[in-house]
């Protein structure tokens, strides 16, 4: 005998029409309809207790689900691994800053270079002074900034020239000038960082400082030993062979020893290239070794653009061929735009910060702590002389009771020592008398 299934009673008909679960579905979702009301007959509930309160146009559900973490898959993942990320994205909102100094006689290339590695024109209404006018010249200093923006990042380049740097007959002095604008630079950093609103410091500290050696030379000249070896610890400096050209590969690979040998004669230190890391990949680590190699950098600068077998390349044109700027066989220019730009901005920057500008921040330190010092045993003399000053403002009349004061005091002291040998002689004759007494 078949059992019948027991069915939910209707619903009265004064009663507003419910909704079950599975109704508010819609009609789609009629099979889990039947299932829903299997379950609630087997419970011993009833389909009314799952409808919808007109007044409130809530319903609890039947089988709340647990809350689950946004990340199903990596339960363990905290989030600190974005932090690269949040720091690229305020570093390019913010943008950077990169000042170089560029020093140099006249005629070696330093503006068409420049220009070069920076696909710009930073020198369009320069004058070229006569002869009349480089026989007094002395050397000065000329900013140019500009702002480049590529691939969405910004860069505010700031070039330091230094025009007149030994044109002049007498050059001696002409290191003079450099040293004197890098220490302002890291003086007005240093007051700035030492003030009140340390927000919006401007940067305008060198970081790097491209010396320019003349190919015609054998070698490093006295007037090139002074000045590197006077910024070669306030600023990272490197040395760049200008119009390598002129020279075949051998005459380059000698003048490359002898520069690095007075160097070492000199104990001169230029700018130190960073190890590589043990998890670098072997492309980046041949790449620093090339770059290493290839200090002084011997580098040809051209902004023309030439057509050589159907290509168009950076180069200059000679009677006897083409010199290709962007070629590592005619020129170091590509290897100094990528350490100077792309490999080692960064680490320029921080080897300014940590190195040379800390140097120069302790010597400051030291100095104020001294001059501190200073002040303090020169107030310590002041008040001393104020106090003898003081003495000498008193009246005559006060002057005559102080004296007389210090007499009243010395005939106390004298009294009083006459006491004391009174007494020492008046027990003496007591010894005596009892001693001639018990005779």
């Amino acid at each position: 005998m078949k059992q019948q299934q027991s069915t939910p009673p209707p619903l009265p008909q004064s009663q507003p029409p419910s909704l079950s679960l599975s109704q508010a579905g819609g009609a789609a979702a009629a099979e889990g309809s039947v299932v829903a009301n299997a379950i609630s007959s087997l419970n011993g509930t009833n389909n009314n207790n799952n409808s919808i309160d007109a007044t409130t146009k809530t319903r609890p559900p039947l089988y709340p689900k647990p809350k689950t973490p946004s990340f199903d898959k990596d339960r363990d993942y905290i989030g600190f691994a974005t932090l690269p990320e949040q720091v690229h994205r305020k570093s390019v909102k913010r943008g950077f800053e990169f000042t170089l100094m560029v020093v140099g006689e006249s005629g070696l290339g330093k503006s068409t270079l420049i220009n070069s590695l920076f696909l710009g024109d930073l020198y369009k209404n320069r004058q070229m002074p006569n002869v009349e006018e480089r026989i007094e010249k002395t050397t000065r200093v000329e900013k140019k900034t500009m702002d480049i923006e590529e691939r969405g990042v910004r860069l505010r380049l700031t070039v330091v020239d230094t025009p007149g740097f030994g044109d002049a007959i007498n050059c001696e002095d002409s290191w003079r000038v450099c040293t004197q604008y890098i220490d302002e630079q890291f003086r007005q950093y240093f007051t700035d960082e030492s003030g009140l609103n340390r927000r919006n410091i401007q940067d305008n500290r060198v970081h790097c400082c491209l010396y320019f050696v003349p190919p015609w030379g054998h070698s490093l000249r006295q007037m090139d030993l002074d000045l590197i070896r006077r910024l070669h610890r306030k600023v990272n400096i490197v040395l760049v062979i200008g119009k390598a050209d002129c020279l075949n590969k051998t005459e380059v690979r000698k003048l490359k020893e002898r520069i690095l040998q007075d160097l070492e004669d000199n104990h001169i230190q230029l700018y130190q290239f960073p190890e590589c890391d043990s998890d670098e990949d072997d492309d980046f680590k041949q790449q620093d070794r090339e770059l290493k190699a290839s200090i002084p950098f011997a580098v040809v600068g051209s902004n023309t653009i030439l057509e050589v077998a159907g290509k168009k390349v950076r180069g200059r044109q000679y009677p006897w061929g083409v010199v290709n700027v962007e070629d590592a066989e005619h020129s170091d220019f590509i290897k100094l735009r990528t350490f100077l730009i792309s490999t080692h901005m960064q680490d320029l920057k921080d080897t300014t910060q940590d190195v040379h500008y800390e140097n120069f921040r302790a010597q400051c330190i030291s100095q104020i702590s001294q001059h501190a010092l200073r002040e303090r045993g020169k107030l310590k003399r002041d008040s001393i002389s104020s106090t003898n000053g003081f003495d000498a403002a008193i009246s005559e009349t006060d002057r005559l009771l102080l004296q007389k004061d210090e007499e009243i005091r010395r005939m106390q002291d004298m009294l009083t020592q006459m006491q004391e040998k009174l007494k020492q002689t008046h027990l003496m004759e007591m010894k005596k008398n009892d001693s001639v007494i018990d005779v």
